[in-house]
């Protein structure tokens, strides 16, 4: 049953390719078959060769661009337009983290009216993400889900504890996973081990603990 909830994913793939089987079209498939709607970010590329495009600018300009369309038209799909998340894997990890820290609330003189609506996201998953030089946290980001493998490379084994703290200091709701053992990424893919395949229930668990998961036309 639809909950109203919306995820945009964006795969990983170092800013040079995009993963989109299992970070992108297997994690829409999860959500979707748990009544969250789910659109796959097929996003320019910054580092791929010859590329002309960056990531704080074009890249974040397509997550932009996504977030501001599912809002446009959250009611012709069944969707809240306050219950609108990102996800990002690896450098999508980091996409999805600048938008959560670099946005506007709409363009309201915009002759474009998709650009009217606001490209900030309601929460944030960031999994095994590359991490922004300058976070640029406040009171005002999203809520984050955080997780990733403890043998992934260090700045992301040790950075991401360090964007969980910075996020709490600010006072911003989080959760952090760390599995033991587990490398980069592992995504959604049916040979991953436990525990580390029941990271997608334990988001699950952590939408609804955040209110994100009401069931259409209930009010909970």
């Amino acid at each position: 049953m639809a909950t109203g909830a919306a995820v945009i994913v964006a795969p990983g793939g170092g800013h040079r390719e995009l993963w989109m089987d299992h970070e992108g079209y297997a994690v829409a498939e999860f959500l979707s078959s748990h009544g969250v709607a789910a659109f796959v970010l097929k996003y320019r590329l910054a580092k791929q060769e010859n590329s002309t495009y960056t990531v704080e600018g074009t890249e974040l300009d397509d997550m932009h661009r996504a977030i501001r369309t599912v809002r446009s038209r959250s009611k012709e799909w069944g969707v809240d337009p306050t219950r609108i998340g990102v996800m990002g894997f690896s450098a999508g990890g980091e996409l999805a983290a600048l938008a959560s820290t670099r946005y506007d609330n709409g363009q309201p003189s915009s002759q474009d009216p998709v650009e009217r609506f606001s490209a900030k996201p309601d929460f944030q998953a960031l999994l095994y993400p590359a991490i922004p030089q300058d976070p640029r946290i406040t009171a005002e980001t999203p809520p984050a889900f955080l997780a990733c493998g403890g043998n992934d490379r260090p700045d992301i084994s040790q950075g991401l504890p360090q964007l969980y703290l910075a996020l709490t200091r600010a006072h911003v709701a989080a959760e952090l996973h760390i599995y033991a053992g587990v490398g980069h990424g592992f995504g959604v893919r049916k040979s991953n081990p436990a525990p580390v395949s029941g990271w997608t229930s334990l988001f699950l668990d952590w939408m609804n603990e955040q209110g994100l998961m009401k069931t259409q036309g209930s009010g909970r």
